[in-house]
């Protein structure tokens, strides 16, 4: 049961970020984040290494934010 959660999880975290197919993976990880994804669960959806996602969640921390 709980590995048809997980795989249900990320078929719907994939629909969320479908549309954004030419967006960076800052933007990606910047919409999954709202999710409560791991890294590894992102990196997944993303077809990128969990090291390029913690790149990028860094890179969003470091980034000041528009007012």
């Amino acid at each position: 049961m709980k590995n048809d959660e997980n795989a249900i999880r990320l078929m719907l975290a994939y629909l969320c970020i479908a549309q954004e197919a030419e967006a960076s993976l800052v933007r990606k990880v910047q919409i999954l984040d709202r999710f409560g994804l791991s890294d590894s669960e992102i990196a997944k959806v993303c077809l990128r290494t969990v090291q390029s996602v913690r790149n990028a969640r860094q890179f969003l921390k470091r980034k000041p934010r528009a007012k």
